[in-house]
């Protein structure tokens, strides 16, 4: 498995000296290079981060861009139009200064020599008094503008609602997958944990978590499935490595790109949550339940040490094995552990056991409290879904039910090795039986037949895994 240094007691120096200028416009970054290397989740400081559109977004292709055509037109139109009018208003100011200068010497005069000088003054002053009302609120429209495109901009939010580029996710759907009856009744959104402490979850990191859940619409089953972080996939640019290295390189929408694209699957929304976003949400909850073994004690606690010190947040040691409730920062180092038998692929067992312990905690509470949880993790995350469709979600939680987990590629039909430069890999030993066995899991489809495109990357994967392990 990998041999990344991710282990509490060996963790490098931030580096925090780089900025980047190129903001991240979900284009795929096809470079590999030694960034991507294992001791990778404290190699990023200039995480950048995606903003949503204000104006909300249609959930097809074209209404996304209209809706960003309409937003930047808007935007244009808002600093030309305030240019203009701030031009108008400085020049309105100036020549409307002089004639009041001027007229209110002729209006000494004037008001000397007859009674109507007076009125006339009065006429006048309320003049001015418009102009510098109207001057005002437009100084005061830039100021507006200026702050918006500032907070917005420069991201001093660092997470909450991404509009994706839709038409790349639509390409990334084989016409294999878009002509399949079997999971027309489906819904299904990539979950990704990723490894940021400092809350920028959008892109350079690599995620620890990658899940897939799958609902039947019909019936309010879901299903949980893994992709184990390590798997050597495509990453979506015919670059092959670990498949977490899709995120780092092009975030949510290489992401899901690349889980599209390897694994035949419709996936058009995602979630992604870092370590402070998991600790506040099972916090919401009232914590966790969970059966903590003797072996898992020692690690979550040096994990719960460390990123405590780092959220600055006091932690309180598990002391016996059992069944008990975590708290966030707990249930949080739970997630992390992989120094036990079994190493990665236990890690993500764990990880699905919070997630359905937190579905299970969440179906015993009453809608006002979910809201408020809602509301508390929606600044959190990043993801595709508004705060109004996660709350509508909630409104129908008890009739979702978590029937089944996994994990890809499946036990049977993997191993493990060391593939050059992309390090330590989980192999799918062929993955062409890996997404049968994956439809077969998640829609319970017994005769898929994968893509062109699967059994092309399967050939490929063949190839390279050979060159290393004997095939």
């Amino acid at each position: 498995m990998s041999n990344r240094d991710d282990e509490y007691y060996e963790r490098d120096e931030r580096r925090s000296s780089r900025r980047r200028d190129d903001r991240y416009d979900d284009r795929y970054d096809d470079r590999y290079d030694d960034r991507y290397d294992d001791g990778y989740e404290d190699e990023y400081d200039d995480r950048e981060v995606r903003r949503s559109s204000r104006n909300g977004s249609s959930r097809s292709a074209s209404g996304a861009g209209h809706s960003s055509s309409r937003s930047g037109a808007s935007h244009s139109a808002s600093r030309s139009g305030s240019s203009r009018s701030a031009s108008r208003s400085s020049q309105g100011s100036r020549s409307g200064s002089s004639r009041s200068s001027s007229s209110r010497s002729s209006q000494s005069r004037s008001g000397r020599g007859n009674g109507h000088g007076g009125n006339g003054g009065k006429k006048k002053s309320s003049t001015k008094a418009i102009v510098l009302l109207v001057a005002e609120v437009l100084v005061a429209c830039i100021l507006v503008y200026v702050a918006y495109t500032l907070f917005f901009k420069v991201d001093v939010t660092k997470v909450g609602k991404v509009n994706l580029n839709e038409e790349e996710i639509t390409k990334s759907i084989s016409e294999t997958v878009a002509n399949n009856q079997e999971m027309s009744g489906y819904t299904n959104i990539a979950l990704f944990g990723v490894d940021a402490r400092d809350e920028q979850l959008t892109k350079n990191t690599r995620s620890d978590t990658i899940m897939i859940a799958s609902i039947n619409n019909a019936t309010g089953d879901i299903k949980l499935c893994s992709v184990y972080r390590d798997t050597y996939l495509n990453l979506s640019n015919d670059t092959y490595t670990k498949c977490n290295a899709a995120y780092a390189q092009g975030g949510p929408l290489q992401a899901i790109s690349m889980l599209n694209m390897n694994l035949d699957m419709d996936i058009q929304d995602f979630v992604t949550i870092g370590f402070r976003g998991l600790t506040d949400v099972v916090d919401a909850l009232g914590g966790v339940t969970i059966d903590v073994t003797d072996a898992e004690i020692s690690h979550l606690n040096n994990y719960q040490a460390t990123m405590a010190q780092e959220l600055k947040l006091n932690y309180t040691p598990v002391t016996s094995a059992g069944v008990q409730t975590l708290n966030g920062l707990q249930a949080t180092a739970y997630c992390r552990i992989r120094y036990t038998a079994g190493d990665d692929f236990k890690r993500a067992e764990r990880q699905r056991t919070v997630l359905m312990a937190c579905m299970e905690k969440a179906q015993g509470m009453s809608y006002s409290q979910l809201e408020t949880v809602a509301n508390k993790a929606f600044g959190e995350t990043y993801t595709s879904f508004d705060l109004d469709e996660i709350l509508a979600l909630l409104k129908n939680i008890t009739n979702y039910k978590i029937v089944d987990n996994n994990g890809f590629p499946y036990e049977d039909m993997r191993a493990t090795g060391t593939m050059g430069k992309a390090g330590s890999c989980v192999l799918p030993k062929d993955l062409q039986s890996n997404v049968k066995w994956l439809h077969q899991f998640l829609f319970d489809d017994s005769s898929y037949e994968v893509s062109p495109d699967v059994q092309k990357y399967s050939e490929k994967i063949a190839a390279d895994v050979s060159k290393y392990i004997g095939g």
